[in-house]
């Protein structure tokens, strides 16, 4: 008991700061079924919109993997036009004799002279597979949208029109992003380009950020529709005067930190890949083979050496173009921000396994906390292994997984609170009887 209490004392310290004070003894007015009440699905007419909500975020998930693997092929930019509604891929040699004359047009070109068709047939494919998968998303996503809006399920629902709207608008903008991505890597400005001609990486990061804020929206309004509390109010009234909801608050905070954490950790991470950061500073836990925490080069663009007097010129740039464009800038920020995830993730754990001991948390948030534990100690895991390895495609496509599943994590347990925290009988004790203080 006494290491327990000491856990969950240090845990809200970290997480909440040092006034929190809280008991960890069970409430005797709330019984152990029902401080640990589930979430149950909600009724059957919408069961149909949730699932169709929660399928399209897999395809997207399915998208950004194959867009990872894309990249990772250096295969982005093989195809050098774009039609909203897409095209037939080649089907005859010469049409494909067609389509790589008209690749040799572009700078990529310059720095793979020696490709052959078949080489090129093999990352035009990836490029392809990526753009009509996209394609199939929008008709996964629009149909049903159309189909479930004629026979009024959807009316029916825990979801506006308006919110699908925006969903839809956030799938069709993706395209759009996609395309201007893509072009920055095609233009003539890149025909002198020395090093590996690649998409910029804040186009890069824009396109990555955007999949996953849809996704993620996807995710909560999918869980909006099916997520309902079993507890009738009387359950809950016993379960807002024991004093829960306010622990709960606190796993509430929590979640939403490490959901912003993982965000910020997704963005550096995809301006490390647009760098190719990942190949550089191959050492941990220190950032150099010298031992430093550092490297020298972080937040400048350029370091020369003046052989006549052993002189150093340094370059200065802006915080900002630091943290987009140079290697040791992106890479310092994403190890950081991933190891510091990783411990507050941690941390809140622990705040909450003291709490579900004593039947104090909803079974759905003990699942997400749990559910968070085991995907960033993976991750963050997986990170340094990758790092370690010069990044190899199949390790660099894990960790862009690893960083869905710690975002949907942290994003299951933050609902969850929030399923509880925002329920209507729960909203009017707390305005009625300030069980919570605000």
């Amino acid at each position: 008991m006494k290491f327990r209490h000491a856990v969950t004392s240090l845990s809200s310290k970290l997480l909440f700061g040092s006034k929190l004070s809280f008991s960890t003894t069970t409430i005797p007015n709330v019984p152990a079924n029902i401080a640990s009440f589930p979430l149950s699905f909600a009724d059957p007419s919408a069961k149909a919109v949730g699932t169709w909500l929660l399928g399209t975020a897999g395809m997207v998930v399915g998208m950004i993997h194959i867009g990872g693997l894309t990249r990772l092929t250096s295969s982005g930019l093989s195809m050098t036009t774009w039609s909203p509604l897409g095209t037939l891929p080649p089907l005859s040699l010469e049409a494909w004799n067609a389509e790589f004359a008209r690749y040799q047009l572009y700078p990529e070109w310059q720095q793979r002279q020696s490709m052959t068709l078949s080489e090129f047939q093999y990352i035009y494919a990836w490029e392809y597979g990526h753009r009509m998968l996209g394609r199939c998303v929008g008709l996964v996503y629009v149909v049903p949208w159309m189909v479930l809006t004629y026979r009024g399920t959807i009316a029916n629902c825990a979801v506006s029109q308006g919110r699908l709207a925006l969903l839809g608008a956030m799938g069709g903008t993706q395209g759009l992003v996609g395309w201007w991505m893509v072009k920055s890597g095609l233009g003539d400005d890149r025909l002198g380009d020395k090093n590996q001609i690649k998409v910029k990486p804040v186009r890069l990061m824009t396109h990555l950020s955007m999949a996953m804020a849809t996704y993620a929206t996807l995710c909560w309004t999918g869980w909006d529709v099916l997520r309902q509390t079993s507890m009738t109010p009387h359950m809950m009234r016993q379960y807002a005067l024991g004093g829960n909801l306010s622990l709960l608050k606190h796993v509430r905070t929590g979640s939403l930190l490490i959901t912003g954490l993982t965000a910020t950790s997704i963005v550096t991470g995809a301006l490390v890949a647009g760098n190719d950061a990942g190949r550089a500073y191959n050492c941990w836990p220190q950032m150099t083979e010298e031992g430093e925490w550092m490297a020298p080069e972080a937040y400048y663009n350029k370091r020369d050496k003046k052989k006549e007097d052993s002189t150093t010129t340094t370059t200065t740039t802006s915080w900002l173009s630091a943290s987009c464009d140079d290697t040791a800038t992106t890479q310092f920020h994403h190890r950081w921000l991933g190891q510091g995830t990783g411990v507050a993730a941690l941390g809140l754990v622990a705040y909450g396994l003291s709490l579900r001991r004593n039947g104090q948390l909803p079974r759905q948030v003990q699942q997400g906390l749990m559910a968070m534990g085991v995907a960033t100690t993976g991750q963050v895991t997986l990170g340094i292994t990758t790092l370690l390895h010069h990044v190899p495609i199949s390790l660099a496509a894990l960790h862009q997984l690893g960083s869905v599943v710690v975002l949907t994590s942290s994003l299951y347990t933050l609902h969850a609170c929030q399923s509880v925290l925002k329920h209507p009988q729960v909203r009017k004790l707390v305005t009625n009887s300030s069980i919570v203080r605000r």
